[in-house]
């Protein structure tokens, strides 16, 4: 499957995976912990989140591979939306 993947420094990481999780939890299938969590966004499309200390990783998935441009957006923004009180960046790196 079609995949992205980001990784963005952040001491907040836990806070900000767990903060998205919540936010889709009344639309899409989520599964989550302080360290871990997905989201099922259906059609073919899924997040998966992890945290560490200093981390924040973000895989994104597209069966179609099409929908990954917006997927990547979607996602980064509701994170930098959450993290407003520091700079996040998120460059994508495309996966076979």
């Amino acid at each position: 499957m079609p995949q992205s993947i980001a990784r963005t420094p952040t001491t907040n990481a836990s806070r900000y995976l767990q903060q998205l999780c919540k936010h889709w939890s009344h639309r899409f299938t989520i599964d989550f912990d302080p360290h871990k969590g997905s989201i099922d966004f259906g059609e073919g499309q899924s997040a998966e989140l992890s945290a560490s200390d200093t981390e924040l990783t973000i895989t994104v998935s597209d069966v179609k591979e099409s929908g990954l441009d917006e997927l990547e957006r979607v996602v980064a923004d509701h994170v930098k939306r959450f993290a407003f009180r520091e700079k996040l960046d998120f460059a994508w790196m495309r996966k076979a």
